[in-house]
């Protein structure tokens, strides 16, 4: 009867029922499931987010972009290091450090556009601009690149978000997720971006032994560095032996002796300026003179070659060559140890007077036709009267520098020493107004031009002393280095015949200016001794032969 009466009850009172049983059990025996863990969604949240944002880019997160002559895709990659990687198939491909992100910039060279390399070909003067075209292009092509790809990344993880949870709202976060990831990344990539990682690519496949495209692999590319610093080595050896040798003439330059390197025609090879750092610090240069063509087209891309100048450790005196341009000049006009010389400007360097002007013709630019000699001539004839201004002003120029041999033979007469360069090979001549004129060789050995002969073309420099108080050349050395992936240096010591043993010295010689007639030129053409060389070159042994010049081979 009671339990009657109880389901009576509860059928009058289910909620007095639930209470009872509550009362009996306040807690539950057991659960057949339990929630996931908050770390557990997260790591599967964010492993949507990157596969469906990595097939998002493998599917559509690319673009063709037409760069210069060249058609290419770039892609976006997951990446550890970052970088880029352009491929050049079936050539090879080269890795630049260019930045340190999640992500790596893909670029595939698809093809030489004919129409576009043959127009390159046709007006070569438009090189100058293509540097240009090159970056507005992959401009165009990474701001297309990035909007392509946060589509890509965001419906990616938004379709296999939605696929995987079977939720909109879990759907949408891993596409917001997956934009935040590529915009941190790409602030990651902008922020450690490096421009100059172009001068240190990594070679892969063909590209790193075809000597067509990249040059000799050996010598150029993979132990480039290693030959710079056994050319500069050499030239350190070669200069201590020099100096204690027993066999040199009988000039011996004091500490106040002004030590000025003369350089020219480097033609944009890297290696000159270990070569020139080394040759600064074991002559202990006071002065550094570059006769010009520093630069092989002169186009803004080869500005940061010039950047080693400021690290040098002595001051840099310039003129323009026929490759370099105005661009090139403004560029090294902003360096705080460049004095560039230009229009016959003057200028006071560690005691010495220097005057001198730019090349008047840019060859590189096709679409002005060169006038060859006479417009050296008239830069020369400037250049002369500018001397005669600065004589009459009581600021006589003691040197004077051009880069073209014939401009610089019109300032004979009106100062004691000229400088030049141009034509890839050494000579001294004292002219017949009394000018000695100094005409350097290549310190690039010719640049790229070194391997169009049978033989590389050697690195020349030279050192000339001049006395501080006269300010007249008292003896010079000639360095000449074997050419590209040779290991040979030579230096070799010159003295004005006034200079040798036994003879008179002879005055300054008199300038156009003063009114005073020309010495008479000397006996041979330099007037100067014959060299007294220290040659270098391998294997290791050493021969001297009495009375003579002292040859080592090491």
């Amino acid at each position: 009867m009671q339990v009657m009466k109880r389901i009576k009850g509860a059928r009058r009172a289910p909620a007095a029922l639930v209470r009872h049983y509550r009362a009996r059990h306040p807690h539950p025996v057991g659960e057949l499931v339990s929630p996931p863990h908050p770390y557990g969604r997260a790591i599967g949240l964010v492993a949507v987010v990157l596969l469906g944002a990595w097939l998002g880019l493998l599917i559509v997160g690319s673009v063709h972009v037409p760069v210069g002559p060249m058609d290419t895709r770039m892609t976006l990659r997951p990446s550890l290091t970052g970088g880029t990687k352009i491929d050049v198939s079936p050539l090879g491909a080269l890795e630049l450090r260019s930045h340190t992100a999640p992500i790596r910039l893909d670029v595939d060279v698809d093809r030489l556009d004919p129409v576009r390399s043959q127009a390159l070909v046709d007006h070569p003067e438009r090189i100058s601009g293509l540097q240009e075209e090159v970056a507005r292009d992959v401009g165009h092509g990474t701001l297309d690149l990035a909007v392509r790809s946060c589509v890509a990344v965001v419906s990616g993880a938004t379709a296999l978000g939605l696929a995987v949870y079977r939720r909109p709202r879990r759907a949408l976060a891993a596409g917001g997720l997956a934009l935040t990831l590529l915009a941190a990344s790409g602030t990651a990539a902008y922020a450690t971006w490096n421009p100059k990682s172009v001068l240190e690519p990594k070679f892969s496949g063909l590209l790193s032994s075809a000597p067509s495209v990249v040059g000799n692999a050996r010598s150029i590319v993979s132990e480039f560095d290693i030959y710079q610093q056994e050319l500069a080595r050499l030239v350190t050896n070669v200069t201590k032996l020099y100096d204690a040798t027993s066999t040199l003439p009988a000039y011996q330059p004091n500490p106040s002796t002004i030590r000025v390197l003369h350089v020219s025609d480097i033609h944009l090879n890297p290696a000159s300026w270990k070569i020139i750092s080394s040759l600064v610090e074991q002559y202990d240069i006071n002065v550094i003179v570059d006769s010009g063509d520093t630069m092989d087209h002169g186009s803004a891309a080869e500005n940061a070659f010039l950047d080693p100048i400021e690290d040098l450790g002595a001051p840099y005196v310039w003129v323009r060559g026929n490759h370099d341009s105005r661009t090139t000049q403004r560029y090294l006009q902003r360096m705080k140890n460049v004095h560039v010389l230009d229009e016959g400007r003057a200028v006071s360097v560690a005691g010495l007077r220097f005057a001198g002007t730019g090349d008047p013709q840019y060859t590189p630019d096709r679409s002005v036709a060169a006038e060859g000699k006479p417009a050296e001539v008239m830069a020369g004839i400037r250049l002369a009267s500018s001397l005669r201004d600065q004589q009459a002003a009581g600021t006589p120029v003691d040197i004077a520098v051009a880069h073209n041999p014939d401009a610089a033979r019109e300032t004979d007469g009106e100062v004691p020493l000229a400088l030049a360069g141009h034509i890839h090979h050494s000579e001294m001549e004292v002219m017949e107004g009394g000018t000695r004129l100094r005409i350097e060789g290549s310190t690039g050995g010719s640049g790229l031009r070194a391997v169009e002969g049978k033989y590389p073309d050697p690195v020349e420099a030279s050192v000339l002393y001049l006395d501080r108080e006269t300010r007249r050349l008292q003896a010079w050395d000639e360095i000449k280095l074997g050419g590209l992936g040779l290991t040979k240096a030579e230096v070799s010591r010159h003295l004005p015949k006034e200079n040798q043993p036994g003879a008179t010295p002879s005055p300054p010689p008199p300038t156009r200016s003063s009114g005073a007639g020309a010495p008479p030129p000397p006996d041979n053409r330099f007037g100067d001794s014959s060299p007294h060389p220290i040659c270098f070159s391998r294997p290791r042994r050493a021969a001297k032969r009495p009375g003579g010049p002292l040859a080592l081979i090491v």
